[in-house]
């Protein structure tokens, strides 16, 4: 570089270092009222719930609370329902987000291949994802009803049961009955992300590899599935997430039912219908504390399975 090249491009540096404050200003400015109207309706809250989990307030005088220390949270870690709450949460976890990340995926792959009707068949299989959590749970209470359910109807018909189940009241079935839901309603959502990631796959990459003879199960493990994995990590991420916080699926198909109590379903039993505000924030927070740990390892241990590849 001449020294005259070397002049310019000192004299331009101040120039820059200014725009690119200005940039960052600019981009604060643009963000501050999302920013704001965060803090309120999300930062305070929390704060609020945090601030009651340690005292003894009570939905009648909220403002009478004294403060109590770790009491609620020992009390609430000696409980034996919260626990099985979070027996129930973890269970539905792991069997839910990995049928729907199977699922999903064998819809991606197959709305990804050319077919006849793709973008119609693409927007019928969306239906479920887009109809209301709590519309749906109420359908499938309906089509589950032991005696007049479309359900046991069509199992009866077929012969593949004897006697009509009641498979919200089972307790044995009602988890089943509450995976079953999730599934058929969120599974949409994981092909969509899915798909995404298959798009994005170069198409000379898929057709150099049938040229040398790879295909099926190996060009999908071997080929297609390295590349989509950050597509796959994030719908996983989301579901596991969802799934660590479900309420709306479980409390309309079988309410306070502890054979299938979430620990979101257990913590608003405790505020509204126990009116304990300071034990139902405490078991609140907690759940907040679990479901941002497990945000926090996951998105380390994807970094780093991210670095390795790289």
């Amino acid at each position: 570089m001449t020294q005259a090249a070397m002049t310019g491009a000192v004299r331009k540096t101040p120039a820059a270092s200014r725009l690119t404050r200005q940039r960052a200003r600019a981009a604060w400015l643009f963000l501050a009222p999302s920013l704001l109207v965060l803090i309120l309706v999300a930062a305070w809250p929390v704060l609020r719930t945090f601030a009651y989990g340690f005292t003894d307030a009570n939905l009648a005088d909220p403002g009478a609370a004294a403060l109590i220390g770790f009491e609620n949270y020992r009390f609430l870690l000696t409980d034996p329902v919260w626990w099985r709450s979070v027996w129930n949460t973890v269970f539905f976890t792991v069997v839910a987000v990995s049928l729907e990340m199977v699922i999903g995926t064998i819809i991606a792959l197959a709305l990804n291949a050319a077919v006849p009707w793709r973008g119609g068949l693409r927007a019928a299989v969306l239906i479920p994802w887009v109809i209301p959590t709590v519309v749906a749970a109420q359908m499938w209470g309906w089509m589950y009803h032991d005696i007049h359910g479309v359900l046991n109807e069509i199992l009866v018909g077929l012969g593949l049961i004897e006697a009509k189940l009641a498979w919200t009241a089972d307790p044995d079935l009602a988890i089943w009955a509450v995976i079953f839901t999730d599934v058929w309603k969120t599974t949409p959502f994981v092909a969509l992300l899915v798909l995404a990631g298959l798009q994005m796959v170069p198409r000379d990459i898929l057709e150099a590899a049938k040229m040398d003879g790879v295909s099926g199960f190996k060009l999908f493990f071997g080929v297609i599935l390295p590349l989509i994995r950050s597509a796959v990590l994030v719908a996983a991420l989301f579901r596991i997430l969802d799934s660590l916080r479900i309420f709306d699926v479980i409390y309309v198909l079988t309410g306070n039912n502890e054979r299938t109590m979430s620990m979101s379903v257990y913590a608003r039993q405790q505020l509204v219908d126990f009116q304990d505000v300071g034990f139902g924030s405490a078991a609140t927070s907690l759940l907040f504390g679990i479901v941002a740990l497990v945000s926090v390892v996951y998105l380390m241990l994807g970094r780093l399975e991210l670095m390795r590849e790289d």
